[in-house]
């Protein structure tokens, strides 16, 4: 993602919950950002080749996803691509996972526009809410400045969440 915009909507990359993957600092790290991985293995005493996640959908899932996630496993169980496709959204399970970091703010406003608009225009809203506005690299939630050109705000959404996400743990869950 850092070197262009994804031109294809990948639906591996975007994840059961409402997470959009190529916003998550451990898939930044995985895919483009070798220091980055290392830097969160050290901070978290988890080595690297745990921590590596190529999206949620993807054969490479991530510590958190791989030993904490309910969601995937259930959606695949009632048969839905998404929670907001399930009768009991949003569940307790969601409600939880939601409220645990704020990266995760948006997942209700996320579920609402795939059921509107479909998984793959959500997927493009999301390259352009997580790109930086100057050189259009996409960032994590936490990149309060652009990880390419240095710009503030990294994107959209840290400029719309930023006294959220300001102080908060970074870095392991998606």
């Amino acid at each position: 993602m850092h070197s262009g915009r994804p031109a294809v909507p990948d639906k591996k990359l975007a994840a059961v919950c409402g997470l959009f993957c190529p916003s998550c600092s451990l898939f930044i790290a995985s895919m483009e950002d070798p220091a980055r991985l290392r830097a969160i293995s050290e901070r978290f005493g988890i080595p690297p080749e745990e921590l590596e996640c190529h999206g949620c959908r993807s054969d490479k899932r991530g510590f958190y996803c791989r030993q904490h996630c309910k969601m995937t496993a259930c959606a695949a169980q009632k048969g839905l691509d998404f929670c907001g496709g399930c009768r009991e959204f949003p569940c307790a399970d969601l409600k939880a996972f939601q409220a645990q970091m704020p990266h995760r703010l948006e997942l209700w406003e996320s579920q609402r526009r795939i059921n509107e608009v479909g998984y793959e225009n959500w997927y493009l809203e999301m390259v352009e809410h997580y790109s930086c506005q100057s050189c259009h690299t996409v960032n994590s939630a936490y990149d309060a400045a652009c990880r390419a050109c240095g710009a503030t705000p990294g994107s959209p959404f840290v400029k719309r969440h930023g006294d959220e996400i300001s102080g908060a743990p970074t870095g392991l869950s998606p």
